[in-house]
């Protein structure tokens, strides 16, 4: 099986992704997601799923240590829609960061994310996106390639990033503001500015700026900053700071889960010499993307969740129970671990 998957091109994946994504499309499951009528926030940040010393391939980015050693790692710039109200995170096809014949330097983050963009284009050409991410990802031209295939950005603008535009910003005798105190006596403090200079550069894009702060018992408990291209106004402006906070999703509901919560994707299944490692990754994340549609959409699904707790506990008892019962479907395996918890083999032998 390692051998046939190693040859399989990477890319056959891509429309498993996009099929599920427009079945949820279609049945309405995504409206709730809309962070502003009509558009999706689609999370992206990078990560690593293969590290070796010894383990490489032609692909592989490298990292030579102070002692000569080198480091072989495999990794992916991953987007999935989130939404601040909702647990599921729903994935899409990730971009490798990977090196290729003939390029003269080593795959990036950055690199990544404008091919990113791009894909997630020509997947969905009617949908429109917010495309989120961290303040690695607000410079201009990943703005600019966002920009072009006609999504919106929002991404962390962090003082020592941008202290031409935070100098801008401190021009201002005083910038748009809004706050509220919540029932547990939380204060949110918004501030926006609209049509401000990213940097100090000749040709430098305009952005609008949106700074948020929570204070609870007179301390800062929380201070985000971003800069988008949607303009800012006291109608959107608390909608978009939640937004801004939910990007932390796609490192705790989406990597978080997939490496320590049973889907073991750090896990070495095998490395190969073409695209082993990389579709390992891709399958296990269809997994992980299957199993937020049942969280989504699958009633039967959802109680057993509730019923068991952990994603490892639920499969653990599923797991065991199988060994010993034949189900005609999963729904019937599902529908006996909600009315009957003593499974054993002794109860359930057939002579």
């Amino acid at each position: 099986m390692k051998d046939i998957l190693d040859t399989i091109d990477s890319e056959c994946f891509a429309p498993v992704f996009k099929d599920y994504f427009e079945r949820l499309r279609r049945h309405h499951h995504l409206q709730s997601f809309e962070v502003l009528p009509g558009k999706l926030l689609c999370a992206i940040d990078g990560t690593q799923y293969h590290s070796s010393k010894s383990v490489h391939c032609d692909g592989c980015l490298t990292k030579q240590h102070r002692n000569g050693e080198i480091t072989y790692n495999h990794a992916v710039l991953q987007g999935a829609i989130m939404h601040p109200s909702q647990r599921q995170v729903i994935p899409v096809m990730p971009e490798a960061i990977k090196n290729t014949d003939g390029a003269k330097k080593q795959d990036c983050e950055m690199n990544a994310a404008k091919r990113f963009v791009k894909r997630l284009k020509k997947a969905h050409p009617r949908q429109s996106f917010i495309i989120c991410g961290d303040g690695l990802m607000s410079k201009q031209p990943l703005i600019e390639s966002t920009l072009a295939e006609g999504f919106s950005f929002l991404f962390m603008a962090k003082k020592d990033d941008h202290k031409y535009l935070y100098d801008w910003l401190a021009a201002y005798e005083s910038l748009s503001s809004q706050s509220y105190t919540d029932e547990k006596d939380v204060t949110h403090q918004f501030s926006w500015q609209n049509d401000v200079p990213l940097h100090g550069g000749e040709k430098s894009i305009h952005v609008n700026y949106l700074e948020y702060r929570q204070i609870k018992k007179g301390k800062q408990t929380y201070l985000g900053s971003w800069v988008s291209d949607i303009e800012i106004n006291k109608d959107n402006v608390i909608a978009l700071a939640k937004a801004g906070r939910c990007r932390w999703k796609i490192e705790n509901e989406c990597f978080n889960s997939l490496k320590n919560q049973g889907y073991e994707v750090e896990h070495n299944y095998g490395h190969g010499h073409e695209n082993l490692s990389y579709n390992m990754y891709l399958l296990t994340l269809l997994a992980f993307f299957y199993h937020q549609i049942f969280e989504l959409t699958d009633g039967a699904y959802q109680q057993c969740r509730q019923e068991y707790g952990s994603k490892r506990f639920l499969w653990e008892n599923f797991r065991v129970t199988i060994r010993y019962v034949l189900f005609d479907s999963w729904a019937d395996l599902m529908t006996h671990l909600l009315t009957d918890h003593e499974i054993t083999e002794e109860a359930y032998y057939r002579p």
